[in-house]
């Protein structure tokens, strides 16, 4: 009998079609609550990595993910949603996922098999030393990943990995590994579930991590956010107003002025 990884293993649940709507959702939900423990357990992994990361970005350096699938999917949002939360250019954090942007709404077929692929999909970007490449892959076998890693620890990048596994052929390749080991899935083998949250949360940590450290939050606040939309609008004025002691009327002045929460502050305070 082939040995299958913790995350193909058989789920701890039968008969999910007999369950009750009521049933599921319960069960579901106290898988789910195991996650962040299993992510708590892999801090003292991610702890040196962000600190590598934090390094290099010093030192003009970016970061990338490569991912197929959902691990792909999630290192694109993660790297889609630091330039308007933080005000950050948008090659900072670069997501790639195999097959292409289409493979984002839609599977490509047998695009994660290709070792070759992600090396390719890097160059476009000129990938240098500086940089730190991630590869996002909860079985810890995708070739895609794999092969990717293998060409940047080649061309003396810094490589980490974030997966859901022990001792897995992606880890090995990995400067820094992250394993996040949830164990086996509601449904078996299906890791947009508990390995895909458990993935989303390692990343939430490295980026913001990372944009705290740069200096892209002052107190608690998002100082550099893009103001893209009414909400965004009404918080960067409240931030403003409760920072400096003004009204909202001066306060989103200010901000529509100026263009972010940070330099509005900094200009009041100047002709104040």
């Amino acid at each position: 009998m082939i040995s299958s990884p913790l995350t193909e293993q058989s789920s701890a649940y039968d008969d999910l079609d007999k369950m009750s709507i009521n049933e599921l959702l319960i069960n579901i939900n106290n898988e789910d609550k195991t996650v962040p423990y299993a992510v708590e357990r892999s801090i003292p992994q991610i702890e040196p990595l962000v600190t590598k990361i934090v390094e290099n970005f010093e030192k003009g350096g970016r970061l990338f993910y490569i991912g197929a699938g959902t691990s792909g999917r999630l290192g694109v949002l993660d790297a889609s949603e630091c330039p308007p939360t933080y005000g950050v250019p948008d090659d900072w954090v670069i997501g790639l996922i195999a097959g292409g942007d289409s493979a984002f709404r839609k599977a490509v077929e047998n695009a994660e098999d290709d070792g070759e692929q992600a090396w390719k999909d890097l160059q476009a970007f000129k990938i240098n030393k500086n940089d730190v490449l991630i590869g996002i892959a909860a079985s810890g076998g995708t070739p895609y990943v794999i092969g990717g890693l293998k060409e940047a620890n080649k061309n003396g990048l810094v490589t980490g990995c974030i997966t859901c596994n022990y001792n897995t052929k992606v880890a090995a390749e990995a400067q820094y590994p992250i394993e996040a080991v949830v164990g086996s899935e509601f449904v078996t083998g299906s890791t947009r579930m508990k390995s895909g949250t458990a993935q989303k949360l390692v990343l939430n940590m490295i980026s913001t991590s990372l944009m705290i450290k740069l200096g892209r939050v002052v107190g608690n606040k998002m100082v550099d956010m893009q103001l893209t939309n009414k909400k965004l609008v009404i918080r960067g004025t409240n931030m403003i107003a409760n920072e400096v002691g003004i009204d909202e009327v001066l306060a989103k002045d200010f901000l529509l002025k100026y263009g972010s929460v940070r330099k509005a502050v900094e200009a009041y305070r100047k002709e104040h």
